[in-house]
């Protein structure tokens, strides 16, 4: 689909590492493994080999001859801290996950995909539920597209973590926070003030510009990353919450909406529960992606139910709250 040149560009940027340290990659253990299984395997007949036996599917993902030396002796380190009874190590900022055909992480990667199908499934239902002149049709479709390009970089950033991947995982996330704050807007005042949205909309462009080129161009920094999205998100939750509790009582289906950005924000939690992977498969990060698989079929019964209100409503002539 993409322009030659585009494509081009991202085969380089995907050849390009992840810059992260961590206890196993600093070990000489690893760091010699590492020098002399290249030295040994990757040059040469030995790397011609390599790449003659190599499953295409493989080579699709970008894995190399070197990227293959680091996973094995990952392991090979792995078992000498278990051997000494030391805790697991961390290696390029990741625990050591067993790796299914291309997958780097497995879990997570099945669960972002899945996330992604119940997004696809519960949009499919809102466009055959929900009449294209209710007002908040078109705001609602956009966000689940958007929501649908997050899932989709989430699932290739936990199947082959690489420079491109990992920000376009992180960028992606950030875009539907921030455009869960416009449709937040656009649902409780833009319906009255549209211009007051665009404005919103317009600073949410700038703020997520400004995040992006700040990632990019300046330091790709892990902690203001985190610290921007749990700001960002807490105005969501706050606005939303605040929402719903305006409309308690007129509203019969608020507590949807309650619900979801309560379980949404508690279920991050279980990102602090960090562990190594049980199996070297199931760690917390792909436990927390597991569980808001559910959460996809209440929020878009939520917006169903309230697409159907605001259609009724404004067929009536009633003010919309």
């Amino acid at each position: 689909i993409l322009p030659a040149s585009v494509a081009v560009i991202l085969l380089v940027l995907l050849a390009v590492p992840a810059v992260r340290s961590s206890q196993g990659d600093k070990e000489p253990v690893y760091r010699d493994c590492v020098k002399q299984c290249v030295r040994t395997n990757c040059t040469g007949a030995r790397l011609r080999g390599f790449e003659a036996n190599q499953p295409h599917y493989m080579a699709l993902t970008g894995w190399t001859c070197r990227d293959d030396c680091r996973y094995q002796c990952m392991w090979t380190t792995v078992g000498l801290y278990q051997a000494e009874g030391f805790r697991i190590p961390q290696f390029h900022g990741k625990w050591p996950f067993a790796r299914f055909l291309c997958f780097e992480e497995p879990a997570s990667a099945l669960a972002s995909m899945l996330n992604g199908l119940a997004c696809l499934l519960m949009l499919l239902r809102y466009r055959s539920t929900v009449p294209r002149q209710s007002p908040m049709y078109h705001t609602i479709n956009a966000f689940s597209l958007i929501s649908l390009n997050a899932w989709f970089w989430s699932t290739v950033f936990h199947t082959r973590d690489t420079y491109l991947t990992e920000k376009m995982d992180y960028f992606c996330a950030t875009a539907v926070i921030l455009y869960s704050i416009y449709l937040c807007c656009v649902r409780t005042l833009g319906l009255r003030r549209p211009g007051l949205s665009s404005m919103v909309g317009a600073l949410l462009i700038l703020v997520f510009t400004s995040h992006v080129s700040y990632l990019t161009f300046v330091s790709f920094d892990y902690g203001y990353n985190m610290a921007a999205n749990t700001a960002i998100g807490m105005v969501n939750l706050l606005w939303w919450l605040c929402w719903c509790w305006q409309n308690r009582r007129t509203l019969p289906y608020w507590w949807k909406c309650g619900s979801v950005v309560l379980l949404l924000h508690g279920l991050a939690l279980l990102e602090l529960l960090d562990f190594p992977p049980l199996l070297w498969i199931l760690d917390a990060h792909a436990v927390w992606h597991l569980s808001t698989i559910p959460v996809h079929f209440l929020f878009y019964s939520f917006l169903i139910d309230d697409s159907l209100y605001l259609l009724n409503t404004e067929k009536m002539g009633v003010k919309v709250e």
